[in-house]
C-alpha cells in the first residue's frame, strides 16, 4: 500500500471512523482499493479446488466486502447528513462501480455454485444453527440478485440494479435541495406570536447568518414543526405547511425558477423506480415488486400484509376520529377555527392539550434537557446493573 492509501481514514478499520481527517478526495482512491481487494478475495475464494467450508469460503469473503461495505457507508452517511458539492461528485461518481461489484457478486456463478456446495456437503450439518441460516440467506440473496438468470436477462437485471440506484440518490437529493431552497422570511414580529423563545432566536440567528432582516424558517424539521404547532399566525402555518408537503415537485414553492423546479421534480423519478421495479420482478419470476421485498420478510403474501394494515386501520379509525372531532369542536369553539385544515391541526391539538390538561411541551422541556436525560440514564443503568459510566471520546463528523 503506497503512503496516500495508508494515510486514507476511509481504509482504517481498527476503531471508530475518523470523521475529522476525512475528505472527499479521501472517496475514489480508498473505494478502488477496497473494490480490488474484494475482487481479489472473490477470485480466490472461487478458483479454490478443496471443498467449500465456512473458513475457506464466508469468512475471507466476507472480511473484503466488509471493509468495502464499512468505507462506502461512511461515504453515504456523510452525504446524507453533511452535504456539500464536492462529496456529491465523489459520491455519484462511485456509485455505479460499488453498485456494479454488488450485482455482480449476486450474480457470479462460480461463487453461487461453492454457497451450494457447501450447504449440500456433509460439513451443513455440523455448522451452528446461526451460520447455517447464514449460508441458506446467501442462496436466498443470490437468487434474488438474479443468480439464476441467463442472457439477456442477466445482464438486463444489472442495468436495472444500477440504474435504480442512481435514481434512489437523486430522489434524496431533489429532496434535499428542494429543503434547502425554501426558506420564509418574518419581518413583522407579531407574526411571531405563540412561538417558543428558543425557536424564535434560532430564527433570528438563522436571519443573521443568511444576511436578511427578521426571522428566517425553514424547512429543516427544527425550524419547521414548532411553527405548526405553535405559529398563532395561521398563514405562516399554510405557507409552511405548502412549502413542506410539495417539496420535490412541480407544485413546490421553491425555487422560484421553473426550469430549476421541475429538475427536482421527483415525479418523474419515483415514475421510473416502480416501472424498474415491476420489470425486476418479472425478471425473477415474481408477480410484482411486493413479493420480491416480502421474500426475505415474515409476511409470506402481499395480501397478509394489505389484510394486516386494512385490520389495524379498521381498529383505529373510530379513535383517530374521535379525537379529530374533539379537535375539531374545539378550533371553532376557542380558535375561531370554524374549518379545520391540515396546517392547523398541530396547533390546535397543542392548544387542547394546553387547555384540557394544562400541559405543555415547552413546559416539560425544561426538565428533560440532554444532559439531565443522559444523567438520569446512566445514573438509572448503573443502580440496576451495578457497573460505572465513564464519559469517552470518539472522531465525529461535527463538533
Amino acid at each position: 500500500m503506497n503512503e496516500a492509501l495508508a494515510a486514507n481514514p476511509l481504509l482504517d478499520i481498527q476503531d471508530l471512523p475518523d470523521f475529522p481527517r476525512f475528505r472527499p478526495e479521501h472517496v475514489t482512491p480508498a473505494i478502488d482499493s477496497l473494490l480490488a481487494r474484494a475482487t481479489i478475495a472473490l477470485e480466490a475464494v472461487t478458483s479454490n479446488t478443496e471443498p467449500a467450508t465456512w473458513e475457506n469460503l464466508v469468512e475471507p469473503l466476507d472480511s473484503a466486502t466488509e471493509h468495502l461495505g464499512r468505507a462506502w457507508g461512511i461515504v453515504g452517511h456523510l452525504s446524507g447528513v453533511d452535504d456539500s458539492k464536492p462529496l456529491r461528485e465523489a459520491y455519484n461518481a462511485n456509485l455505479p462501480k460499488v453498485t456494479q461489484f454488488w450485482t455482480a457478486l449476486g450474480q457470479n456463478q462460480a461463487l453461487y455454485a461453492r454457497y451450494r456446495e457447501l450447504r449440500d456437503g456433509t460439513a451443513f450439518a455440523t455448522l451452528s444453527p446461526q451460520r447455517r441460516k447464514v449460508i441458506e440467506n446467501a442462496l436466498r440473496d443470490f437468487r434474488l440478485g438474479g443468480a439464476d438468470l441467463v442472457s439477456p436477462g442477466r445482464e438486463r437485471f444489472a442495468e436495472i440494479q444500477e440504474r435504480q440506484a442512481a435514481l434512489a440518490q437523486r430522489f434524496s437529493e431533489n429532496i434535499l435541495d428542494a429543503t434547502n431552497a425554501y426558506a420564509e422570511v418574518v419581518t413583522d414580529e407579531a407574526r411571531l406570536e405563540g412561538l417558543p423563545e428558543d425557536v424564535v432566536e434560532a430564527a433570528k440567528a438563522d436571519a443573521e447568518r443568511a444576511g436578511v432582516e427578521g426571522w428566517r424558517f425553514t424547512l429543516q424539521f427544527p425550524s419547521y414543526f414548532p411553527v405548526m404547532q405553535y405559529a398563532k399566525d395561521r398563514a405562516l402555518r399554510e405557507a409552511m405547511y405548502r412549502a413542506y408537503t410539495t417539496r420535490a415537485s412541480t407544485l413546490a414553492a421553491a425555487p422560484a425558477d421553473e426550469h430549476e423546479r421541475e429538475r427536482l421534480d421527483n415525479a418523474p423519478v419515483i415514475e421510473e423506480i416502480l416501472n424498474l421495479r415491476h420489470e425486476e420482478a418479472g425478471l425473477l419470476g415474481f408477480q410484482d415488486f411486493a413479493s420480491v421485498s416480502l421474500e426475505p420478510k415474515m409476511a409470506e403474501t402481499a395480501e397478509q400484509v394489505e389484510h394486516f394494515l386494512l385490520d389495524l386501520a379498521g381498529r383505529a379509525r373510530p379513535y383517530a376520529e374521535r379525537d379529530l372531532n374533539e379537535v375539531r369542536a374545539f378550533a371553532a369553539e376557542f380558535l375561531d377555527l370554524p374549518e379545520l385544515q391540515a396546517w392547523d391541526i398541530a396547533y390546535a391539538s397543542e392548544q387542547l392539550r394546553q387547555s384540557r390538561y394544562s400541559f405543555s411541551d415547552q413546559e416539560v422541556k425544561q426538565y428533560f434537557q440532554l444532559p439531565k436525560v443522559l444523567d438520569g440514564l446512566f445514573g438509572l443503568v448503573q443502580r440496576l446493573f451495578d457497573v460505572q459510566i465513564l464519559p469517552d471520546s470518539a472522531p465525529l463528523w461535527h463538533d
